[in-house]
């Protein structure tokens, strides 16, 4: 006879995190889950620069390899990169950060959202966000213990957040505002007006704002407002940038925070028992990128910004009603029309006609009545896909006709 001790149990079913357990997956995920089982699709769904590094930048990283600089950094990155990232932000923002302890170098912009996140909130804490927005962005706030509140954002102001809007959601729980401008998956960029009207609610009810600026260089005839150089906001303000996005760096996984010391710190003192450094060789060809890599940057603007041109003219023409978007490299075009809905849409597009866009709802409620479209590959793939989303449109008028 089995005593106590040795007696099987019955398997507890609590042993996955209650939060990680009623968390829902990815809707981009999810959607590229069923993209993965059809061929030869041209994709308009990746958010990523289909441009390579740059050589010179490649070459930095394989210059590390080669000399052995293999080993950890300093847990906030490595001093030169730190000074470089100050040099830069003050010349091209205006803002000033002392290299030393208001700048920390994460692995990737993905990283120091979920530590800015989790070095600021307590439990029940609320953060605000206009949605639709980055999928990561209520995800982490949850994991962090915190309680995402989403302000709607619509076509008709070219879906940038009014101040008006997020006031009317600030309780006594309000901790912190999470913006990302210019914006996935909108293209949306912050205007000034809209940029101080928010900062005077953040002052005026003593907020937080941490701020998503990994499309910064990616705009479009217009001015990118780096949040924490507006009057009495770098106090207040984490930034979070890197290099994906502007270099074409997405796999080197390098970015960077910065913020007062207190907030630097905080952060810091997370990262150091996560993820001790960001890696060396990312670091060294993120230094070449700062120092050389501006020519490379406003030609793949350039092209980013013909493309753009191209898909938002030709989106119009067929029947999805777009908004122009001033930054980041995606089209938001509303599919209301077709009576089908984004999930819809999207799925239909892919099976019939083999053209991948993501599903406005894979990016928040607010996104219902869209798909996002992004324009981060070549010309001729582009013209193709909206020829086959042309004749898509086509074929269901005619049937619902």
């Amino acid at each position: 006879m089995l005593n106590a001790k040795s007696a099987p149990t019955k398997a507890r079913d609590n042993l996955i995190s209650q939060k990680v357990d009623t968390l829902p997956p990815s809707g981009i995920r999810k959607f590229f889950d069923l993209l993965s089982s059809v061929e030869d699709v041209i994709s308009l769904g990746i958010g990523e620069p289909d441009f390579v590094t740059p050589w010179h930048i490649r070459e930095a990283g394989t210059y590390s390899l080669e000399k052995g600089y293999t080993m950890y950094t300093s847990n906030s990155g490595m001093p030169e990169l730190r000074q470089e990232l100050a040099s830069y932000l003050e010349l091209r923002y205006g803002v000033s950060y002392h290299p030393e302890n208001e700048i920390l170098i994460t692995t990737g912009s993905s990283e120091g959202l979920d530590l800015a996140l989790r070095a600021i909130i307590n439990p029940g804490d609320e953060v605000i966000i206009p949605n639709p927005c980055y999928v990561a962005y209520p995800a982490d706030i949850i994991l962090a213990g915190g309680v995402p509140i989403l302000v709607p954002t619509n076509e008709e102001n070219n879906f940038v957040v009014r101040a008006t809007d997020i006031e009317a959601r600030i309780t006594k729980q309000t901790k912190a505002i999470l913006i990302g401008y210019p914006a996935n998956p909108t293209g949306a960029v912050m205007s000034k007006k809209e940029a101080d009207a928010t900062a005077g609610l953040a002052k005026k009810y003593d907020l937080l704002v941490i701020s998503d600026e990994i499309y910064a260089r990616l705009v479009y005839g217009v001015e990118h407002i780096c949040f924490p150089s507006l009057p009495g906001m770098k106090e207040r303000t984490i930034l979070i940038s890197g290099f994906s996005k502007s270099h074409a760096m997405t796999g080197w996984r390098i970015g960077y925070a910065a913020a007062e010391r207190r907030f630097i710190q905080a952060l810091a003192k997370i990262h150091q028992y996560t993820m001790l450094s960001a890696p060396t060789m990312a670091q060294m060809a993120a230094i070449e990128a700062l120092r050389n890599g501006e020519s490379e940057v406003e030609k793949m603007v350039q092209e980013y910004n013909r493309r753009r041109r191209l898909m938002v003219k030709r989106l119009n023409e067929i029947g999805l009603p777009c908004f122009e978007p001033k930054g980041a490299f995606y089209a938001f075009p509303s599919i209301k029309a077709t009576g089908m809905n984004s999930e819809e849409f999207a799925e239909k597009l892919l099976l019939e006609e083999k053209v991948a866009v993501v599903p406005g709802t894979a990016f928040g409620p607010y996104g219902e009545g869209f798909v996002r479209c992004c324009y981060a590959t070549s010309l001729p793939s582009i013209e193709e896909a909206l020829r086959r989303m042309d004749r898509f449109i086509r074929k269901s008028r005619l049937n619902t006709a």
